[in-house]
């Protein structure tokens, strides 16, 4: 009987060296070897050039590097870039690249799936097939910082978690992942720079804050009403907009960091003055600012966008109160690139 080699990258950097004293090398060895993992991105034992042959025959025999690899890559006429990113296990999840004439944004997918049931996403209909490892994470961002220096000539600029899944529900491996990210033996991305996007899970929202993370954090809001946010984001049943308030509130006394509400404006759902006037009562509890999101339809049913009446109404009675308000239009609208169905726009 075979047995499953683990991925090298769930090893620590302290974990490496151990393994290399234990084998009888030395411990400096594993410092190499974490170098290419990360910071050289290796693809292979055999890649990594100053590890005696012998050694990377050691490895390969322990250990296997599990890359994600880019099946597809489809680029729009706007500029963005959707990957199909192709999993060792065969399993598929979405990545985006989105730019601007300023930046370019990496959206990323923490989920196999989704562990939640929002009804307007098209993740959502596919069952959570397992979370995403670190480096799996950290993978794809690697690939679009690459697509960036291609087609747009400069680094990646900023990360959005709003991809495929709940990150909130993989949280041990986010966090593993930005720290790579934003690690100087990883990307060195400032964490001002990335941004996770969450559904509303108030006890991980409060761990995040307890944990001092130094991440931006948006929230899916879409109604600032109980009943209408059940009808579009049944989970929601389970975390009611009063226990996400104090959540908030928590979070920004932790943190001082402003947070992004994710609201997508739907025709005969929430574009009635009650839910313009519950979102701006919403808005007054903690320093934030909107996003209005341009829907991208996943069937005939429903859930449809607004007219741009609607719209302006949000924006109008927002900025009375003093929000800021930003409305974010479908991208690769010719590729159809929708990661999970939030990631139409740029962070």
């Amino acid at each position: 009987m075979q047995i499953e080699k683990k991925d090298i990258r769930a090893l620590s950097k302290d974990q490496l060296r151990e393994f290399f004293v234990a084998n009888n090398d030395k411990a400096f060895r594993g410092n190499q070897v974490y170098e290419w993992l990360w910071s050289k991105g290796a693809h292979s034992f055999d890649d990594m050039t100053n590890v005696a042959k012998p050694t990377r025959a050691m490895l390969e025999n322990n250990f296997v590097i599990n890359h994600i690899k880019v099946d597809t890559m489809q680029r729009s006429t706007d500029g963005t870039v959707k990957n199909a990113v192709r999993l060792h296990d065969g399993l598929v999840v979405e990545s985006v690249l989105i730019p601007t004439d300023t930046r370019t944004t990496a959206c990323v997918s923490s989920q196999v799936g989704c562990s939640l049931d929002c009804n307007f996403c098209a993740t959502a209909r596919l069952k959570r097939m397992r979370n995403l490892e670190p480096g799996e994470i950290y993978d794809q961002v690697i690939a679009i910082d690459k697509e960036s220096r291609l087609y747009h000539n400069h680094p990646l600029s900023n990360i959005v978690f709003m991809g495929m899944g709940e990150p909130l529900m993989n949280y041990n491996n986010v966090i593993k992942a930005i720290d790579m990210i934003t690690s100087s033996e990883g990307l060195g991305m400032s964490p001002k720079r990335i941004m996770v996007s969450t559904s509303g899970i108030p006890k991980m929202i409060k761990k995040m804050a307890d944990d001092d993370v130094k991440f931006k954090l948006a929230v899916s809001l879409h109604s600032a009403i109980d009943e209408v946010r059940a009808r579009i984001m049944p989970f929601s049943k389970n975390f009611p907009l009063k226990d996400l308030r104090e959540a908030l509130e928590y979070w920004y006394r932790k943190t001082k960091s402003k947070i992004s509400y994710e609201y997508v404006v739907w025709k005969g759902i929430n574009d009635d003055k009650a839910s313009v006037d519950a979102l701006v009562k919403f808005c007054k509890y903690v320093p934030c600012k909107v996003n209005l999101i341009e829907y991208n339809p996943i069937d005939d049913g429903e859930f449809q966008q607004a007219s741009e009446e609607s719209i302006m109404t949000y924006i109008k009675a927002l900025e009375n109160i003093g929000v800021v308000v930003k409305v974010r239009r479908s991208r690769g609208k010719d590729i159809d690139a929708a990661c999970g169905q939030l990631a139409n726009k740029e962070g």
